[in-house]
């Protein structure tokens, strides 16, 4: 994946503000807003890895859980028209709608 950093595997994107010449970060995944940023990437990275430290000592102190995990039920809308063609794939297939696309959805996760 392009524009992002990894630690202690959390995954943050990374974005560049060309009007203040900084960069900027956001961790994904997690409930809490997680926000970093510096001007340098060597900046960039220890302010990261302190902001997530800072996190996991103050979730630790305080008896939450870091992370917050999906329930793993997902409801998607897509047009009629794909609805249709991915139904006729996954049978094709000899699977269930849920089957197939929970496959898709796993590989397409899984590309760094």
């Amino acid at each position: 994946m392009k524009n992002v950093m990894t630690y202690k595997g959390y995954i943050a994107r990374i974005e560049f503000d060309p009007r203040d010449t900084i960069f900027t970060g956001k961790v994904l995944g997690i409930e809490d807003s997680i926000t970093f940023q510096g001007t340098t990437v060597k900046e960039l990275r220890a302010d990261f890895e302190a902001a997530i430290n800072h996190y996991i000592a103050d979730c630790t102190a305080t008896g939450r859980k870091p992370f917050k995990p999906a329930s793993g039920k997902l409801m998607l809308r897509v047009s009629p028209e794909t609805h249709a063609k991915a139904l006729t794939v996954a049978k094709a297939l000899g699977k269930s709608l849920n089957q197939w696309a929970a496959e898709v959805l796993d590989k397409a996760a899984h590309i760094h």
